[in-house]
């Protein structure tokens, strides 16, 4: 039997995922440590490249998701890739500060095009009862570029040096992610005679595809706490992975923190594999909610228990939930505002979803600082994730639906009711 082609779409994409992954977001720590050790120069000031890398990044997501839809994705996920390349190329040359900002500016461009938003947007027209496995099996680039990108870039600045390796990263980034762009990926599946999922013509007529804009989705409480919900989890989660190192090694000591990191990575993988295998049959914002439950309970076992046991059990069941955080969010989308207008809608969520995520690492050093340890900050963290699955709940879909027939009648200020005020619409 002919493999649907939507399934090749999701092969590319994943490669793109790693490769973003591996050299863009993974690697800024190594660029970090190679660019202070070789110039003397402050963590401080080239920290503030990584900043800029995060809100490049994080303001490109609109973009990226609108043009993704408009155009399809051959061209921006093969900008993406030529950026990517020029930012990791240029930091290995760069001897004075404004031109490691600029590189790290060109790497911003680039990981937002190869982004989990460029990815979920990409697959969106190609799958509807299959859209959660998709994007799940897509996002196993983004743990596998976690897992092997770091390895790979310091074994490469060990043995040729920093310029070279940055180099030699640069040129595969665009002789892998080129040929992908301009030979595999597709912007519809009806471009090529096909219909999501693969299906019949009379089974594709099922498919509900509502319309919706990007305000009309940003008015509605489904998108809102979609916002708040994975902001805030991703914004406990990027913190934790940042100061990981530094809160283990006291307890368990440099080697032992690093094996640590890795096994918190593997985790992540098997966490997205586990997803993948049920994305389509679970109710995402439930999931969700369980997701972030657990991963407070592991926050909460650290801060109230840091012996070197739990420490690393904890940070291993942490590492479980990590990759689920970021690949929930637009399977929830995807579900809830269809296919037509996803680019757009998930663009302007996941925007949102990466500036409250990028507090993360500030919260968990100021908290730090503050108060001598990391214990507060963890509590606070698990606090906050409780807090975000309760919204993820409180979001959905069914639920609101009676809330809005139940309550909102009665919290009339001017005693009209919402017809008589013109504000009936979606129920989310």
């Amino acid at each position: 039997m002919r493999v649907f082609y939507g399934w090749w779409i999701v092969a590319a994409c994943m490669i793109a995922a790693l490769v973003g992954n591996a050299l863009g977001l993974f690697g800024a720590g190594v660029y970090l440590h190679e660019v202070v050790t070789a110039n003397g120069w402050t963590t401080g000031l080239v920290s503030g490249a990584i900043t800029l890398f995060y809100l490049v990044s994080a303001l490109l997501l609109i973009p990226v998701g609108s043009g993704i839809r408009r155009l399809g994705p051959r061209p921006v996920i093969a900008l993406a890739g030529v950026s990517l390349a020029i930012g990791v190329i240029e930091i290995g040359k760069a001897t004075v500060p404004w031109e490691v900002y600029l590189a790290f500016l060109f790497m911003g461009i680039g990981w937002a095009g190869l982004s989990t938003t460029a990815v979920a947007t990409t697959l969106a027209p190609w799958f509807d009862r299959h859209q959660g496995r998709a994007t799940s099996i897509a996002s196993l680039g983004a743990s596998i570029g976690g897992i092997i990108g770091a390895p790979l870039l310091l074994f490469g600045i060990a043995r040729i040096g920093f310029a070279s390796t940055t180099l030699l990263a640069g040129v595969v980034a665009v002789i892998v992610v080129l040929p992908l762009a301009s030979l595999v990926l597709r912007h519809r599946p009806q471009d090529m005679g096909l219909l999501p999922d693969g299906l019949a013509p009379v089974e594709a007529a099922k498919i509900d595809s509502p319309t919706w804009t990007g305000l009309m989705a940003l008015r509605t409480l489904a998108l809102r706490t979609v916002m708040a919900t994975f902001g805030i989890g991703m914004m406990v989660q990027i913190g934790f992975l940042t100061h990981q190192i530094t809160l283990l090694a006291p307890s368990v000591g440099p080697m032992a923190a690093s094996m640590t990191v890795s096994a918190t990575a593997v985790a992540a993988l098997l966490g997205r594999l586990a997803l993948a295998r049920f994305a389509d049959q679970i109710d995402a914002r439930v999931g969700t909610a369980t997701v972030l439950l657990i991963a407070a309970g592991a926050l909460g076992a650290m801060a109230l228990f840091p012996s070197a046991p739990i420490l690393v059990g904890a940070s291993i069941v942490v590492g479980l939930t990590v990759g689920n955080v970021t690949t929930l969010s637009p399977i929830i989308v995807r579900r809830e505002f269809g296919a037509q207008e996803f680019g757009t809608i998930f663009g302007i969520a996941s925007c949102g979803i990466q500036l409250i995520a990028a507090l993360g690492p500030s919260f968990y050093g100021l908290l730090r600082d503050a108060f001598g340890s990391y214990g507060p900050a963890l509590l606070i963290a698990a606090a906050l994730d409780i807090a975000a699955a309760t919204i993820a709940i409180v979001g959905h879909r069914k639920l609101t639906a009676v809330a809005y027939v139940l309550v909102v009648p009665f919290l009339s200020l001017d005693g009209r009711s919402p017809a008589e005020q013109g504000d009936i619409g979606d129920v989310r």
